[in-house]
């Protein structure tokens, strides 16, 4: 635990893309990497903390995601897993249709989708959900990488979520009040379309072995 901390603090401090192996940027996204998620039309980080959804109005309880305006904030740091009951290598290269988990790396819950109402635009909720890793199908997302092949870092990707076939979005017009001002509401979109786009931003890559 106490050298998964000095990662993180680490990967706040350096600058963007700079962990490396021998001075020699890694370029492709692996499994096991540690890394922000930028939602390319606004630049805010996919984010999850320990406030929850409400429960009425079709809301699931669950643990909430939203996007964050800052990039220095570790609650926006999430390790890339492979799916739900499967194991991949640490260091094995993300590709164009991997069926991936995303693990929030403060609560250890997974990025989850499933067909609760989200609180501001009425569509799919997207919530973190399980404990210590552990989950169920709904935690399974498709990458989908801009013109297929390797997930590279800084190249555009959407997530589509397996059980509901929805898009992680985020929307600028979408914004918190309190108790959290400023953050923008994450959904699931039926549709395919500039506010599905995502892409790597800080983090610590690890290269294939």
């Amino acid at each position: 635990m106490k050298s998964l901390f000095l990662l993180l603090i680490l990967c706040i401090s350096i600058p963007l893309f700079q962990a490396s192996y021998e001075d020699k940027p890694i370029e492709k996204v692996a499994y096991g990497s540690i890394v922000k998620l930028a939602h390319i039309p606004t630049n805010f980080r996919l984010h999850s903390h320990k406030v929850s959804y409400g429960s009425g109005g079709g809301g699931s309880g669950q643990q909430s995601v939203t996007g964050f305006p800052e990039n220095d904030d570790t609650n926006s740091l999430w390790i890339i897993k492979g799916p739900n009951g499967g194991h991949v290598r640490q260091g094995t290269a993300v590709k164009d249709g991997d069926i991936i988990r995303l693990l929030h790396s403060n609560t250890r819950k997974n990025l989850h989708s499933h067909l609760a109402v989200s609180p501001l635009t009425k569509q799919n909720e997207v919530s973190c959900f399980g404990e210590n890793g552990e989950g169920d199908t709904g935690d399974n997302w498709k990458v989908e990488v801009e013109g297929g092949g390797d997930w590279m870092r800084g190249k555009t990707v959407r997530f589509q979520h397996v059980d509901t076939k929805s898009y992680l979005q985020a929307m600028a017009s979408a914004k918190y009040q309190n108790p959290i001002p400023g953050q923008i509401e994450v959904s699931g979109g039926k549709n395919k379309n500039e506010d599905t786009k995502w892409r790597t931003e800080e983090g610590i890559y690890f290269g294939e072995n």
